[in-house]
């Protein structure tokens, strides 16, 4: 059900109370798996949008414009304000290294509990409750649906070469027929004599069947490891 525009101090208790659970349940996922914005952030951060929607309809006049007036206050910058300075949070939860990124669906997660406090707090009670179960169905249950998804997966692999350079070639045999694809990247020669090769190792499959350290201990068979680097991640 919606709520009145000019709330009483029980429908502030009920939205602020429901924007607290909505951002307990979202904030669990996040803070069980390790994540820097965990229970306590989403929680703020929702009750941060609903108190701005609550201020905003307590500033908002239900009679609209009389008939002498010429100007009035868009009380509706107020939430736009809280989301775009929950863009500047999410940012700063996104981590990139290279081609590593990270954190990208923790600033999504906070995106979105802002605008379910934004519903809460304006008294959509409804919408904000549905969007709240979408996005524990999202996190917790589509999660292992991702899971399963195949997906391409890359490595930066950097070996010891011998002089005459049949690194470049059979390394990529070697992983071929285990499903990985080997690209050479470059060489490097050192001033004590020694050469590296550098490889891009690719593979396309589910998240649950990657085991980077298979593919590590199959080159390690039969080179030397100098380096061995994820080149990409999925986001999370």
């Amino acid at each position: 059900m919606d709520m009145p525009l000019q709330p009483t101090w029980p429908d502030i208790a009920i939205r602020l109370a429901l924007t607290m659970v909505a951002g307990g349940i979202v904030g669990l996922d996040r803070s069980t798996r390790g994540h820097a914005a965990g229970f306590r952030t989403t929680i703020l951060v929702g009750l941060a949008a609903s108190v701005a929607m609550i201020q905003a309809n307590i500033l908002l006049s239900a009679s609209g414009k009389t008939p002498a007036s010429f100007a009035e206050m868009d009380v509706m910058r107020l939430p736009l304000g809280i989301l775009t300075g929950v863009g500047f949070i999410g940012a700063g939860t996104i981590f990139k290294k290279g081609d590593l990124i990270t954190g990208v669906t923790t600033a999504a997660t906070l995106w979105l509990i802002t605008v379910i406090g934004l519903c809460l707090g304006g008294g959509q009670l409804v919408l904000g409750a549905a969007a709240t179960v979408l996005a524990v169905m999202t996190l917790w249950a589509l999660k292992w649906v991702d899971y399963v998804i195949p997906r391409e997966h890359r490595v930066r692999v950097v070996v010891a070469a011998d002089a005459e350079m049949r690194t470049i070639v059979e390394l990529p045999r070697l992983i071929g027929g285990f499903g990985y694809h080997a690209r050479f990247a470059d060489v490097k020669r050192h001033d004590d004599g020694s050469i590296d090769c550098s490889f891009d190792v690719s593979w396309r499959r589910a998240e649950r069947s990657v085991r980077p350290t298979d593919l590590l201990a199959l080159i390690r068979k039969s080179y030397e490891i100098k380096a061995f680097a994820l080149s990409t991640e999925d986001g999370r």
